[in-house]
């Protein structure tokens, strides 16, 4: 099949389709932080709103995935993955947009991601499909476990 006839399949994510993401965000972001392990962003997604975990897939193969999430006032984009042979073919975009429909249907008025400020092909993937840069500091803490 020629690259110009795929077409990416988006929906929720499947039980079954476990090892094969996990899989997928082990290439796409190899350098992740234990706390962010496709094992446990999975499970913690499956708990809250698993219609936002979001996978794509090309005839049967899982390609892609997004994990998005509203908190009431805010909807987020946590992560995004695009298999690195099957990027710069809009994938990401219709991952991007199948996101942003899952949050209108629950109500959000506003979508919000951060992107590492060295990563700037992402950062510019971003503005191209509307998102803008806004005047912010991220600030974060990691919490001990309870227990």
């Amino acid at each position: 099949m020629t690259r110009r006839s795929e077409r990416l399949s988006v929906r929720p994510f499947q039980h079954g389709e476990r090892e094969a993401l996990q899989r997928l965000w082990a290439r796409v972001f190899p350098d992740d932080p234990p706390w962010n392990a496709p094992e446990v962003m999975i499970e913690n997604k499956l708990k809250v709103q698993p219609e936002l975990l979001l996978v794509g897939e090309v005839e049967g193969t899982l390609v892609g995935a997004m994990i998005a999430g509203f908190d009431g006032v805010r909807g987020w984009i946590y992560h995004l993955a695009i298999a690195p042979e099957y990027r710069r073919r809009g994938f990401a975009t219709q991952l991007v947009r199948a996101a942003e429909d899952g949050l209108r249907r629950l109500g959000c008025p506003k979508v919000n991601l951060q992107v590492r400020a060295v990563n700037h092909e992402v950062v510019a993937f971003y503005r191209s499909i509307g998102y803008e840069i806004e005047e912010r500091v991220s600030m974060g803490r990691r919490l001990e476990a309870a227990g």
